[in-house]
């Protein structure tokens, strides 16, 4: 179980990589955290999205990178933090398998926020023998909630 404070030495490492499962638990244990996806609104239409009603929460829905051109969002950062009330808010960040997730948490821990997580595989995880995502790891390989939209 992820510990609810960071020490500077963690802080100085970078963001931590958490599984899904971690994350999934942490988002029920915690009260105040927050779900971030922050793939394009096509993903969340085709591939679908976590859903985290039985948790009574939502998912924050929000672009690092800007569909079609996939330009990064500059309003990311603004809008986000305008949704967070205590820069030591648990947040957890998740895209398709991991990177943009990464580069999203590594900016708002830059920004002052205190406990970013970086969600490994993401929601549709590595690619199968035959090139096809959602049954190695990932949200979805690991049976937790989702919805397409």
């Amino acid at each position: 179980m992820l510990t609810a404070q960071r020490t500077s030495s963690d802080m100085l490492a970078g963001v931590p990589d958490v599984s899904v499962q971690e994350a999934w638990a942490a988002l029920k244990d915690q009260p105040h955290s927050m779900l971030i996806d922050v793939r394009t609104e096509p993903e969340w239409a085709f591939s679908g999205r976590p859903d985290l009603s039985s948790l009574g929460k939502d998912t924050v829905l929000l672009s690092w990178r800007l569909y079609p051109d996939f330009e990064l969002n500059m309003t990311f950062v603004n809008h986000l933090g305008g949704l967070i009330g205590d820069k030591e808010t648990p947040l957890y960040f998740l895209c398709k398998t991991g990177g943009r997730s990464r580069d999203a948490a590594e900016v708002m821990l830059a920004e002052g926020y205190t406990q970013c997580f970086n969600i490994a595989h993401g929601f549709e995880g590595d690619p199968n023998d035959q090139a096809q995502r959602g049954s190695i790891n990932g949200w979805k390989a690991e049976g937790l909630p989702w919805q397409q939209v």
